[in-house]
């Protein structure tokens, strides 16, 4: 009996199996993932104008295109948050990158403005579901480097933007927004391929007392990587409990967990309560805080790219018609210069994330986004306009690919996906009101003033991030709600 006396924790199994050939799978699958979020949303920034112009839209109804993405991504957010918890970490990536490649399909086939509205809002309610690829590839990594690799998955989104950029550049001025838009289903069509040889997250299996099924998921890794799984009991919680599926089993290890229906019976609002306890509130606040600020910035960076521009030249004196259409000949050209700055912001990330800590990385990369932006208070010549925004874009993506990390890390497993996807949603009501500011003021000539806006929304994200009071980097995961805040 004594070599049952041995046991181990999911974190130091995923220590002992190491990054492997299963984890470069992993992160092509949660990579692509994001890159099918990233070119739909970078695409906002392309089809708003033409769309437009051969509908004869106003300013404010081409601002409702964006926003009511956003509308989307609140709901999914949340929903796809509570699929994951309740049902499946697999289940809930699969099913949203459904709804954005039927939603693009199907928006390219759109006769009229009526229309494109609910099918942008489906888009936006899948793309609502993205967050919970992180949680899945996070609950697989080791702990000395979850940080990085999961960062590293923002070199996809950072790859689905200067793609969907790309083909915008050659694309629009020949076939239009509509193939545009067709063609950007690819990438969610990979990701559901790819997701029929993914295995659901152990640690998920383990909260639901489907132990048996996550240690064979774990000998699978292990064995795809050329490792092993350590000997002994698997240890999930400290409320050890002898899993009855192997009690009686003289065969394998024993499988220890917190309870065979933990979770099973937890409704959606029971887990939003959870949030809401003592040992999570300040954290939950300051998080939801942290997710608004940081989306109505990134999104008002993409789509003041095309608006700045256009905006300087309509308000700017000396107006001319000649003017105006060379300056729309190169805004395609500007939007993908600006979204190269999303590749090397990735490599920010990956660099500073486990090095700084997950906290101290946020406020430097945010710092220096709020110098970078401040000149563009006042009109500057497009070239000075296009540095900035690309610097600015530059170190804001490093700090929305951290954020991506923290905010499913500060969360125990039983609430993870749920926690990040409200935070989500909070966040993406930042990017219903982003378009007010990054369209409507531009175009109504007060720059400056949406400028600052930001600015004082920058601040406030450092304040709120130096005031959670959890650092998760290098430290384990947490599987279950603990007495006190650390």
């Amino acid at each position: 009996m004594g070599g049952l006396s041995a046991g181990f924790t999911l974190d130091e199994a995923t220590s002992s199996i190491g990054f492997g050939y299963f984890h470069v799978i992993a992160v092509f699958f949660a990579g692509l993932g994001w890159a099918s979020s990233a070119m739909g949303m970078t695409l906002l920034s392309v089809i708003g104008p033409p769309i437009k112009s051969e509908w004869g839209l106003s300013s404010s109804e081409e601002s409702m295109l964006t926003s009511v993405v956003f509308s989307g991504t609140i709901l999914g957010a949340y929903v796809w948050g509570y699929i994951s918890d309740a049902y499946g970490r697999r289940m809930s990536c699969i099913g949203s990158m459904i709804c954005i490649g039927g939603a693009l399909f199907f928006v390219a086939l759109s006769p009229g403005y009526v229309y494109l509205l609910p099918l942008l809002c489906l888009f936006g309610f899948g793309t609502g579901g993205v967050h919970v690829f992180a949680s899945w590839f996070l609950e697989f990594a080791p702990t000395s480097s979850r940080g990085s690799w999961t960062a590293a998955i923002s070199l996809f989104y950072s790859v689905g933007n200067i793609l969907a950029a790309s083909l915008a550049w050659v694309i629009m001025p020949r076939l239009g927004w509509r193939w545009l838009t067709v063609s950007s289903c690819l990438t969610p069509l990979s990701v559901l391929f790819i997701g029929c040889f993914i295995p659901e997250s152990p640690r998920y299996l383990c909260m639901k007392g489907k132990t048996s099924e996550a240690y064979k998921i774990l000998e699978e890794v292990a064995l795809f990587n050329k490792t092993r799984v350590p000997p002994g009991v698997l240890i999930f919680s400290p409320l050890i409990q002898k899993d009855e599926e192997h009690s009686s089993s003289e065969k394998g290890p024993l499988l220890s967990s917190i309870g065979k229906n933990s979770g099973n019976s937890r409704s959606p609002f029971s887990s939003v309560l959870v949030l809401f306890s003592p040992t999570l509130l300040r954290t939950t606040l300051l998080i939801w805080i942290l997710c608004f600020a940081n989306v109505f910035i990134y999104y008002g960076i993409i789509l003041l790219t095309s608006e700045l521009s256009v905006g300087q030249n309509r308000c700017g004196p000396g107006l001319n018609v000649q003017e105006n259409n060379q300056q729309d000949a190169t805004s395609y050209g500007n939007i993908f210069v600006n979204s190269l700055a999303e590749m090397p912001s990735a490599f920010i990330a990956v660099a500073i994330v486990d090095r700084l800590g997950r906290k101290l990385s946020i406020v430097v990369t945010s710092t220096l986004s709020f110098f970078l932006f401040l000149p563009l208070v006042w009109r500057q010549s497009d070239i000075t306009t296009t540095v900035l925004l690309f610097g600015t874009r530059l170190f804001f993506a490093a700090d929305m690919t951290i954020l991506s990390v923290y905010g499913s890390e500060v969360y125990p497993t039983s609430v993870r996906s749920t926690g990040s996807g409200i935070a989500g949603s909070i966040g993406n009501s930042g990017g219903v009101v982003c378009p007010l500011v990054a369209i409507v003021l531009v175009e109504g000539c007060h720059q400056g003033a949406a400028i600052f806006l930001y600015e004082v929304v920058i601040l406030l994200m450092i304040v709120s991030v130096l005031l959670i009071p959890v650092e998760t980097s290098g430290k384990e995961l947490r599987d279950v709600l603990p007495s006190d805040e650390e």
